[in-house]
């Protein structure tokens, strides 16, 4: 009896495992893929504009194709974005680098204000803080992102292209690590109300919007 129990146990478990876990497996693979034949596809377009454009790899031994490749492998994880640092005209690649960085930071700052002054504006509605004093709370708070974010931002890979007038055009692929600049973003909020003294209606709401990602589109 007690071996018919457990062949029974045995064959009810190999069930909910082919009907619940192969299924999940199955999903998951699927996605795998899906998400590789779209990197792909982005890899041999990105590619295909560095060269038609005229970029070339800066500071690397390595093929641009190579570096490329390890660029994308790093975006499959979840926690890493990428973001660009752009300058259309430098003269040194050591300048160009940090005006690269300098770059990357203001976009980034500038979404994140951006996406802070949306939920507070819904969030104060109808209430007597002055547009003066709310400007002044995301501007320190944009600040402070763009003095912090920095400790996220990682250098992946730069390409440089001489320009007409003796200049170079230069772009740094940052990854750009989320848990951290979640921190930053933190930091910045409570560094920003510290600062401005503004006393925020529903300030936990508020806060839950600076945790939330910050979405960059290129």
């Amino acid at each position: 009896m007690k071996k018919v129990f457990f062949k029974m146990s045995i064959m009810t478990l190999l069930a909910v495992f082919t009907l619940t876990v192969v299924p999940q497996v199955a999903y998951a693979q699927k996605v795998n893929m899906q998400l590789q034949k779209q990197l792909n596809k982005e890899y041999k377009s990105t590619l295909k504009r560095f060269q038609k454009e005229g970029w070339k790899l800066s500071g690397s031994s390595r093929s641009i194709e190579v570096v490329l490749l390890t660029h994308y492998e790093k975006l499959n994880d979840e926690k890493n974005k990428e973001i660009v640092g752009q300058v259309s005209q430098c003269q040194s690649i050591n300048i160009c680098s940090q005006f690269a960085l300098n770059n990357a930071q203001v976009k980034y700052a500038k979404l994140a204000s951006a996406k802070l002054s949306g939920s507070v504006a819904t969030m104060q509605r109808g209430d007597a803080i002055k547009k003066e004093e709310v400007d002044k709370f995301i501007g320190a708070y944009e600040t402070a992102v763009e003095a912090d974010v920095s400790s996220a931002l990682t250098p992946s890979f730069s390409i440089v292209k001489d320009n007409k007038d003796g200049t170079k055009s230069y772009e740094t692929y940052f990854i750009l690590d989320e848990e951290k600049a979640g921190i930053a973003r933190k930091r910045a909020f409570e560094q920003s109300l510290k600062e401005t003294g503004i006393l925020l209606k529903e300030m936990d709401e508020v806060g839950k919007f600076v945790k939330e990602t910050v979405e960059i589109a290129e």
